[in-house]
């Protein structure tokens, strides 16, 4: 029996790549990232709308692909090796599902459509609800809400946002409001935008089941967190090919120095540690909507082991190049703030761990 990627799978991810490849080069990376190729980006955006990414998990009845996690875990690696400078985590996984498990009939139809067509996009914002700060926290009350919500992702043009108290009710406010204020945040990653949402008795439309039950963010959150992972792995990937290609070219000492066994230990230990991860991920992509009972438990190892695993293939293909490897000449760096940024996103390794082993009783 095989395991792994369908074809229509492997497809649609050889697609996203294919296009990233013509549309996205390092270049086009670096204008986009310097600020200067605003046009760049929505182009790129409008393309991977054009391959349908934005209807990926959406029913069918509401003009979606009705795909399941594993398509959109496929989707993320492609644009985790593309190092994509567009949203997709959170406004076309994450909003989508939370939409789906959090809200009601009316508000499935009033959104659901919205997002298919391309009508309204998403940043999602619950880092208050994994692990909120002393100085941030958002109250609801009345349809009101107020506070500060840190980390929301994919808020870059952003027409609504999906926010959380700590208690995992969602609600979704509208960024023309007058009462939101959207404060873009400095990050080492720049081939994404992050950003403060300040509520100040704001308008909000409560997600009405995620105020009943805490299945709704769960859900929202694991499948945030099986994508970073996957997206991880896509970028650990091409930094292992770039290693590999470059250990075979550069010459010192007369001989390439692919041939001196460091340097093989050192693509092997890589190669030998990132491949089991396409598998935990692919198996935590499927209990998600096949498996409830090993879900979180797969979503939070998946993103906890490979945020490991990613960090020591950043790190080890960054020295297999040597002073290269720290130039933006090679642009390497740009896959390495992204791994580092997945690591902490949706919580750090230490805390996933933690989630893990309550999960389990301990």
């Amino acid at each position: 029996m095989y395991f792994g990627l369908s074809e229509e799978q492997v497809f649609f991810q050889d697609n996203v790549k294919k296009f990233l490849e013509d549309q996205s080069s390092l270049d086009v990376i670096r204008k986009i990232t310097g600020g200067e190729g605003e046009d760049l980006q929505k182009e790129i955006h409008q393309g991977l709308i054009n391959l349908g990414l934005n209807a990926l998990l959406i029913p069918e009845e509401y003009g979606g692909l009705e795909l399941d996690l594993l398509f959109a875990a496929a989707v993320s690696e492609g644009l985790g090796s593309g190092v994509a400078p567009i949203p997709f985590i959170g406004s076309y996984v994450m909003a989508p599902l939370a939409i789906m498990h959090g809200g009601n009939n009316s508000q499935k139809d009033n959104y659901l459509s919205k997002i298919a067509s391309n009508e309204i996009n998403f940043g999602v914002g619950l880092t208050e609800y994994i692990g909120a700060r002393d100085d941030a926290g958002i109250e609801i009350d009345n349809n009101k809400a107020s506070g500060r919500a840190l980390f929301v992702i994919d808020g870059d043009h952003a027409s609504h946002f999906i926010l959380a108290n700590k208690n995992g009710t969602m609600g979704i406010v509208c960024a023309e409001d007058n009462e939101v204020e959207v404060v873009k945040l400095t990050s080492v990653d720049k081939t994404r935008d992050y950003f403060e949402i300040v509520l100040n008795n704001a308008d909000i439309d409560v997600l009405e089941h995620s105020s009943q039950s805490a299945e709704a963010i769960t859900k929202t959150i694991d499948a945030g967190r099986i994508m970073l992972a996957a997206d991880s792995i896509g970028a650990s990937q091409v930094m292992i090919d770039r290693a590999v290609e470059y250990a075979k070219e550069r010459k010192q000492f007369g001989r390439v120095i692919g041939s001196f066994q460091a340097v093989k230990h050192m693509c092997a230990e890589m190669a030998a540690e990132l491949e089991p991860c396409y598998a935990i991920v692919w198996h935590a992509s499927h209990c998600f909507d096949n498996v409830p009972e090993e879900a979180r438990l797969m979503a939070c190892q998946s993103k906890s082991h490979v945020s490991e695993v990613s960090k020591m293939v950043a790190k080890k293909s960054t020295e297999v190049h040597g002073g290269m490897g720290f130039t933006d000449l090679l642009g390497l760096h740009y896959w390495f703030k992204r791994i580092g940024m997945n690591r902490q996103l949706l919580g750090s390794p230490e805390l996933v761990r933690k989630e893990a082993a309550k999960v389990q009783g301990f």
